[in-house]
């Protein structure tokens, strides 16, 4: 065969070759079809900075950079020694006004009753005596064989020994009446304080553990174990691993085609050949940038607005900051309104 016949066989595949490669490259990096919409951007998650309610040194943390945590896993401790000694001083508080209030509500016991009652007996005999006394001075002074002086004295004695009687008696019928009402009132208010400052102290204790809020990945650890812990004292940084979304802009042109609840095909570049599942779940009611306060229409048909595509990471495979592509299929049927929630489960 010539030289001339096969460069004719071979050119033309060549260019089949060549215009098939560039619609291949066209379709994966070019512009999208027109009945879908191509936004570009990174993954972006939500981070939460961890630090003990109360104060003090840290005894432990039990967790590594990238370890993964789940919800109420415990994560740190420091020192509850303090904390511990304030609850046993609460508890002993509230135990001592309960016996108060157990005393008072029980009333009188019938020993102090019966000791009262001979208190105004033993009244009641000294006043008999007085009386008996006062009566044979008196008499005495009739005839002058007592002095007025002696029937004065007689006479205060004997006024002295009823209201000795008087008080025993108001005595007897207090001990047997019990405490009133207002100082029972009293006590049982007494006794809901020490168990609130009980309460408190227990909180106080509790928050010496530091708890995972949420399932995450321990980012970084701020703090060791020996240092001075504080609520002002980030301790640890855990990156949430749900929800997880493509932080993207749209064209202000573009705006109009997309609403909240729609769903999406998210790739990135780590992962070419896989497409994850995502919608839309927030949209910017604002341009990135201000405009100025005079905008042209051309300047004004390229503001982009803020765009997070939620998406679903069942492997584990997405990472902060990864760069991804999200695909919005424009012809698919209106969004449900329950879209926006998060339907991801965790791995």
């Amino acid at each position: 065969m010539s030289k001339s016949r096969i460069g004719r066989v071979i050119l033309p595949l060549l260019i089949l070759a060549a215009a098939g490669g560039g619609l291949w490259f066209y379709l994966q990096n070019g512009e999208a079809p027109q009945d879908q919409l191509r936004l570009y951007g990174n993954i972006d998650i939500r981070q939460v900075q961890l630090a003990f309610e109360s104060s003090g040194r840290i005894e432990s943390i039990g967790v590594k950079e990238g370890g993964r945590v789940s919800s109420g896993q415990l994560l740190a401790q420091i020192a509850p020694q303090r904390y511990q000694a304030s609850v046993n001083q609460a508890r002993a508080e509230v135990q001592a006004q309960k016996k108060v209030l157990d005393r008072m509500l029980a009333g009188s016991r019938p020993q102090e009753i019966a000791a009262a009652r001979a208190r105004v007996e033993a009244a009641k005999a000294k006043l008999e005596e007085a009386e008996d006394n006062f009566a044979r001075i008196r008499e005495l002074a009739g005839t002058r064989f007592a002095s007025e002086q002696k029937l004065d004295a007689a006479r205060a004695t004997l006024k002295s020994a009823r209201a000795q009687v008087n008080a025993e008696a108001q005595a007897l019928d207090l001990v047997a009446e019990g405490p009133r009402q207002e100082d029972i009132d009293a006590a049982r208010a007494r006794l809901a304080a020490s168990e609130a400052a009980l309460a408190l102290a227990g909180e106080k204790l509790s928050d010496t553990k530091l708890f995972a809020p949420a399932n995450g990945i321990i980012r970084s650890r701020i703090l060791e174990p020996g240092d001075m812990a504080s609520p002002q004292k980030p301790v640890l940084t855990l990156a949430l691993t749900n929800p997880l979304w493509v932080r993207a802009y749209v064209d202000e042109t573009d705006l109009g085609k997309i609403a909240p609840g729609m769903k999406a095909q998210v790739q990135t570049e780590s992962y070419p050949d896989k497409r994850y599942e995502g919608w839309i779940g927030y949209i910017s009611p604002t341009a990135e940038f201000t405009p100025k306060t005079v905008e042209t229409e051309k300047l004004r048909s390229k503001l982009v607005y803020q765009v997070r595509v939620y998406v679903c990471n069942p492997q584990n495979e997405l990472r902060l900051g990864m760069p991804a592509t999200v695909t919005i299929d424009l012809h698919q049927p209106a969004p449900e309104k329950s879209r926006g929630k998060n339907p991801c489960s965790e791995p």
